[in-house]
């Protein structure tokens, strides 16, 4: 499937058939891809935790708002986790990074507030998710991501050290009863020329 009819028929998905599995080998590329994603200076300021396991996805489940569901139904829900300890970072960017990126955080990093920061880092990690997100189109995947989750649940339930929980995302294969997809409900976009402009 070309990218463009990849984006024309992924949409966010409201239920999920929880008897259709996701082959291993996908999930596999899946990770491989987070693995490949930008981030600035090549950062990468994140961890992202592949849950599959029925019982801690029923924890999930439970801190997840109006996206119970979702979660439940799902193959496997992938959490997206900022790293939240501006010490760690700094030497993860000390071990793992050449110069110019060690440089680059030193003159304009490091100086800021740690709440400031932290914001660079959530960029990074929405970075990745675009990705993941395009990933899942291509390899037609269903997916939903969720912000309606309840953080420090998701962070206690996954044993979290120096990373707090941003978004999940659900993926899977949607139920045929879902009144949310392409097929049953037209995809609603503001017109190109609002926001694409040619100079």
């Amino acid at each position: 499937m070309d990218f463009i009819n990849a984006m024309q028929n992924r949409y966010t998905t409201k239920k999920y058939d929880e008897t259709k599995k996701i082959d291993p080998t996908k999930i596999e590329e899946l990770k491989e891809i987070l693995l490949l994603s930008p981030s600035s200076i090549n950062s990468q300021p994140w961890q992202f935790h592949f849950v599959s396991d029925k019982k801690v996805k029923e924890q999930l489940a439970a801190a997840s708002l109006f996206n119970a569901e979702k979660v439940i139904n799902c193959d496997t829900v992938v959490v997206f986790n900022a790293i939240d300890n501006v010490a760690l970072f700094e030497q993860q960017v000390k071990e793992n990074l050449p110069e110019s990126a060690v440089n680059y955080f030193n003159m304009h990093l490091k100086h800021l507030a740690d709440a400031d920061l932290k914001i660079w880092f959530d960029k990074q990690v929405y970075l990745a998710l675009g990705i993941f997100l395009g990933a899942c189109a291509q390899m037609q995947i269903d997916a939903t991501p969720m912000e309606g989750i309840e953080s420090d649940k998701y962070e206690a339930i996954l044993g979290l050290e120096g990373y707090r929980s941003l978004v999940a995302v659900a993926i899977g294969y949607r139920d045929a009863d879902d009144s949310n997809q392409p097929s049953q409900k037209t995809k609603s976009r503001l017109e190109k020329s609002a926001i694409i402009k040619i100079i």
